[in-house]
């Protein structure tokens, strides 16, 4: 039977209400943002998160320079994505009840972070992921072939887990024991996908959510930036597909 993730169209940007145990985190990854950085770390609203922890993944510019400008805590996380990800997980520390993870180039939304945070905060959620693909975008902010390729992994994540997504934005929050507790692996670009699809098949109660999105703030996507980039990210993004299907099904035969 395929699984239900709620919808919630209205969001709050008031402060989360602390009915969650523990702190939450807020996790960048970084690599060459000096020029979005700033701003974005400035729209941040007060109150919501308790520690903004920049994982930088080996910036030739004045990125962590312009992080720590604005009150972020700056890891040297060493390269990849999901490497980034992972460690500003760990640097959250054990006394993080919820990590929210966006990306450093402006594109995401920080005004939004309460919509992500409070369910989990609530107790009604454990893995929140916002859609951009549900949202208002600006123009330019997707392209087309992102928006089909998110769909049609959303698809394919149904068929094998029996959860529908829409998206695989990098805007999203999570509890941290939820997360310590999947087995990721992925240290690239995978990272997002892995995660869906782990937190499907460990039964996690999933919310995807319409978040608004615009265009990047500054500098160049890593990813869409370049045709070398855009075919290596999509050439992880389906080989970490494959063979996270392959481990979980395996797994659940074996189970």
């Amino acid at each position: 039977m395929e699984a239900t993730i709620s919808k919630v169209e209205s969001a709050s940007l008031a402060p989360h209400p602390r009915t969650t145990q523990g702190r939450i985190a807020l996790v960048i990854p970084t690599l060459n943002e000096e020029e979005a950085i700033g701003p974005l770390l400035a729209r941040v609203p007060q109150g919501v998160v308790d520690r903004i922890i920049v994982a930088d993944g080996g910036s030739t510019d004045r990125t962590i320079e312009r992080a720590r400008e604005h009150g972020a805590t700056t890891i040297e996380a060493g390269r990849g994505y999901g490497r980034a990800c992972w460690q500003g997980t760990l640097a959250a520390g054990e006394d993080c009840a919820i990590v929210v993870f966006m990306d450093g180039d402006g594109a995401d939304k920080p005004e939004l972070v309460s919509r992500l945070v409070d369910p989990i905060a609530k107790g009604e959620a454990d893995f929140v992921i916002g859609s951009r693909v549900r949202g208002k975008r600006e123009p330019g902010s997707m392209s087309a072939h992102q928006v089909l390729a998110g769909l049609a992994l959303g698809h394919a994540m149904r068929l094998a887990h029996g959860v529908r997504y829409t998206d695989m934005c990098a805007f999203r929050a999570i509890r941290r024991s939820s997360l310590m507790a999947l087995g990721m692996r992925e240290m690239t670009y995978g990272w997002n996908i892995e995660m869906q699809m782990r937190a499907a098949a460990a039964k996690l109660r999933i919310l995807e959510l319409p978040v608004d999105y615009g265009v990047r703030e500054g500098g160049v996507s890593k990813v869409a930036g370049s045709l070398r980039g855009t075919l290596r990210a999509g050439s992880r993004i389906i080989a970490t597909f494959f063979r996270v299907w392959r481990e979980t099904r395996l797994r659940s035969v074996a189970g």
